[in-house]
């Protein structure tokens, strides 16, 4: 079964996805999930709201989840290693192409990037253009400037 519920956050409207006991998908405000999820809130999205929640709050700096993100192998790698940036830092798409072993694929990395079905949970929010600037991010990129400011606030890295 398939459950999604919606937590109010200082993000506007965030759905969090379920499937199998496993967090599959974040949705932002204007995003609904598929008509075969069920509105309900399990435990697991009870947890995931919690731990969302402390996140936004300063609270939290990773995520202790059960995750499952589909995606072809190639962003499947992507995505573990966005994982591995820390909180309160942010890397360029090279560096991630660089740090999956494919330097050449930094164009296939911010598709990759860009089809992240769980944001936030996996940080796609931290990478960044070579020269520094915001780059798209599917919550919008106001959010993406939240997200990175709560950061470098909360790891005394304010700029």
């Amino acid at each position: 079964m398939k459950y999604c519920y919606f937590y109010q956050t200082e993000l506007g409207r965030v759905g969090i996805q379920e499937e199998g006991s496993m967090i599959t998908h974040i949705y932002f405000d204007g995003e609904n999930p598929p008509a075969d999820v069920l509105q309900e809130e399990t435990e697991l999205l009870k947890e995931a709201g919690k731990q969302l929640q402390e996140y936004l709050a300063g609270e939290r700096t990773e995520f202790s989840l059960p995750l499952s993100a589909r995606g072809t192998a190639f962003m499947e790698r992507v995505w573990e290693g966005l994982c591995t940036i820390p909180y309160g830092e942010t890397r360029s798409y090279r560096d991630i192409a660089e740090a999956i072993g494919n330097p050449k694929a930094c164009r296939a990395v911010g598709m990759a990037n860009n089809r992240n079905p769980i944001p936030i949970f996996i940080p796609c929010h931290r990478v960044i253009g070579a020269n520094g600037t915001l780059t798209g991010y599917g919550g919008g990129l106001a959010i993406k400037e939240h997200l990175l400011q709560l950061e470098r606030q909360k790891s005394g890295q304010v700029q």
